[in-house]
Parts: structure tokens; sequence; C-alpha cells
């Protein structure tokens, strides 16, 4: 019922529930991170590191239910000892049900609830897996002191913003650095936009003109003082576009000078550079002819050598495809061999045998008992018959004397 209940909160979470357990095994490998896990105990039972999404169950990734299941128990086991409760370390070959049985204790001492059969672990893989580790993590890391805190992001000045509309002014950013930076040195400067503003300003105004032509009563001396003080503060300077044309086309004659002259130096070391390796290369090739001149005969050697190979190894063949076909022929005649073998022990051991001879002389006995009872049968037969025939001759007999006997004549006895 409890998988029922949370199949049915997965399913109501959306299609991306699915991939929930993505996101679980990355957090979980971070905090495997923070607990070091890497040198506690990868390097410990000399492990490679996890992957990404190495208990994830998924078609698309590869698994190893053994390793996995493995693995699985060698970190639940370290997690339950960093969160402070003693566990011992389980075996390669200990019983996957106890071991499985034993953490699902340990975390339901923890107080969180397990709603789910421990047959889900034995995989090494899936949501559970990654759920448990989860768990145990989290209350390591509750046991270490260590809390996630929200990130504190810096301050940052819209001012120094600067939105880079295309690849140019990427160039021209140190030349718009310096022209701010002498423009903000500049204390006691006016805006050409101020001024306008301001001029629209006193536009705006209704101003009221004089009906006389007024005459000023300032000192012409005074005047000239005035002016010459103000005379700086009516600079006006014109801020430069950087989207400018001419501004793009100054700065490539300037790249295109800073390349030339740069050129002029690169060129001469390259230069020197393509004649020491021009130099080496002469020195290699030289080399290189006089070792296979001296190797000449090596390698002469080498050659006969590797042909004379190539034809023991062409007999090898030849020889090797006789023998397979002769240990062919060998274990068909080994075949017919057995049976023959198999067919004399059969006779033999029916030869052997003395049941049949026994079974004869009863067979003999028993016909012979047969006969002489039906000797005595036809003994008794003859005599039946010998009797019949007898009496049947005698009544013939008696007959043919009986019409054969004369009348008595009439005698005194009459």
């Amino acid at each position: 019922m409890a998988e029922e209940g949370r199949r049915g909160e997965e399913e109501d979470h959306g299609p991306g529930a699915a991939h929930r357990g993505f996101v679980v095994m990355e957090n979980l490998l971070e905090k495997l991170k923070l607990l070091n896990y890497e040198e506690e105990v990868l390097v410990k039972h000399n492990m490679k590191s996890l992957a990404r999404h190495y208990f994830v169950s998924s078609p698309y990734l590869a698994s190893n239910p053994g390793e996995q299941f493995y693995m699985f128990t060698i970190i639940a086991a370290w997690l339950i000892n960093m969160a402070g409760r003693p566990f011992i370390e389980p075996q390669e070959y200990d019983e996957p049900n106890a071991t499985v049985s034993n953490i699902l204790a340990e975390l339901r001492a923890f107080g969180l609830k397990v709603d789910f059969p421990p047959s889900k672990l034995k995989s090494g893989s899936g949501e559970y897996v990654c759920f448990v580790l989860d768990r145990l993590a989290e209350e390591a890391l509750k046991n270490r002191g260590f809390i996630f805190r929200r990130p504190n992001y810096p301050a940052e000045n819209p001012e120094e913003e600067s939105v880079i509309d295309d690849d140019a002014e990427l160039t021209l950013s140190k030349v718009e650095e310096e022209m701010v930076e002498e423009a903000d040195d500049e204390e006691n400067v006016m805006d050409l936009e101020a001024l306008k503003l301001r001029s629209a300003h006193t536009e705006a105004e209704p101003t009221s003109k004089p009906d006389e032509i007024l005459e000023s009563t300032v000192d012409a001396a005074e005047w000239r003082l005035e002016v010459e003080r103000v005379l700086p503060q009516l600079k006006v300077t014109i801020r430069t576009d950087n989207k400018d044309w001419r501004i793009h086309l100054d700065q490539m004659h300037q790249h295109r000078d800073g390349i030339k002259s740069s050129l002029k130096e690169t060129k001469n070391y390259l230069d020197r550079l393509q004649e020491d390796i021009g130099k080496t290369l002469e020195k290699v090739g030289s080399r290189e002819k006089y070792i296979n001149n001296q190797l000449e005969h090596l390698i002469q050697e080498y050659r006969s050598a590797q042909a004379k190979l190539s034809e023991a190894t062409e007999r090898y063949k030849e020889a090797s495809g006789g023998v397979t076909e002769r240990t062919r022929v060998l274990a068909e005649i080994s075949e017919e061999l057995e049976k023959v073998k198999q067919e004399m022990e059969d006779k033999g051991s029916s030869m052997s045998d003395g049941a049949p001879v026994v079974k004869i002389r009863q067979s003999l006995t028993k016909l012979k008992q047969e006969i002489v009872q039906m000797d005595v049968r036809i003994g008794v037969v003859e005599h039946t018959l010998l009797q019949a025939k007898l009496k049947e001759k005698s009544n013939m007999t008696r007959e043919m004397h009986a019409t054969n006997i004369p009348e008595p004549a009439a005698g005194p006895f009459a």
C-alpha cells in the first residue's frame, strides 16, 4: 500500500518525476564531496570515483548490480559511522538481506520513515538507493555541524555596468575607460546636455521683454575679472559615441600599425627559427642516411629472416591442417573402437552369465515332465481306443453269429 501511495504521488508530480533520481544523485554526490568521501572511502578500498549518475536506474545507463550494491553498502556504512552511530563495515560476501536490514534499521533509528521493502535496495541502484544515501549524508552533515545557507551575491554598481552591443566595442574598451577617466578628472566642466536642458528650460519660461534698452551698470574691469574666473568652467566636452565608424577606423589603423611593427620583430625571430629548424633537419637527414648505410646488412638479414619466418608459418599452417584432419579421423576411429569395446563387453557378460543355462535346464526338465505326462495320456487314450475297438469287434461278431444260427429242429424236447 505504501508503495502504491508513493507511486501515486510520483504520478501527481508530473512527467518530470521520472528524472528526479538524477537530481537526487547529483545532490548526493555534492554532499559526499563535502564529507571528503574520496580520501576516506575510495582511497581506502581502492575504488574509482563515482560517476555523476552512478546509482540511477535507467535503461540508457550501464549497470553492474554486484558492484553497485557493494559500493552502496560501503558508502552507507561509512555515512552511518560519520553520523555518530557505530556500524560494522559489510564485507563483499555477506548476506545481502541481512546487510540491507541493518542499514534500514539504522535509518529508522535516525527518525526517518521507511515505507518500502528491503528488496528494493538489493539491485544496488534506483530511487530508493539514492533516497537512503541522501538521507544518511544529511545526517552525517548535521553531525559535523554543516548547514546549507543561501548564497551572498556581491553588490553590483549599475554605473559600472557596460552594455556591449557589438564585437567592435570590445576593442574600444580600453580607449573608452581612458576617456571616462579624463572626463572625471576635470571637476569644473560643463556638460553639453546640461546646457541644452537649461536652454530649453529657459525658453519654456515666459520672458518679459523690456520696453526700453537696458544699460549695464557693471564696471568693465570687474566684468573682465569675472570672465577670466568663469572661462575655465565654460569648456564644453562632447562625449564620443562608441558606435561611430570613424573611431573604429582610427582604431583599425592603430592596430594595423601595431601589427606591422610587431610583425617586423616577429619575422626576424621566425626567420632565425626557420634557419635553425632547416639546419636541424639537414643534420637529422644526414644522420639518418649514415645510420641506414651502417645498418644496411642488418636490414637485409632482417628481411631474409622475415621471409624465412613467413615460409615457416605457411608450412606450419599446412602441417596444422593435416594434423587437424588426422585428429578428426582419429576421433572417428576412437568412437568406433569404443562402440566395438562396448559390444564385446556386452557379449562377454552375456556369455559368462549362467542364468540362461539354468533356465534352459529348467525348461528341459519341465519339457520332459510334460512329455511323460503326454505319453501317459497317449497310453490311456490308446488303451481306451483298443477297448473300444475290441468291444465293437465283439459286438459285430456276436451279431454275425446271431444272424447265422439255424432254427432248431423239432425234437423230443419240443
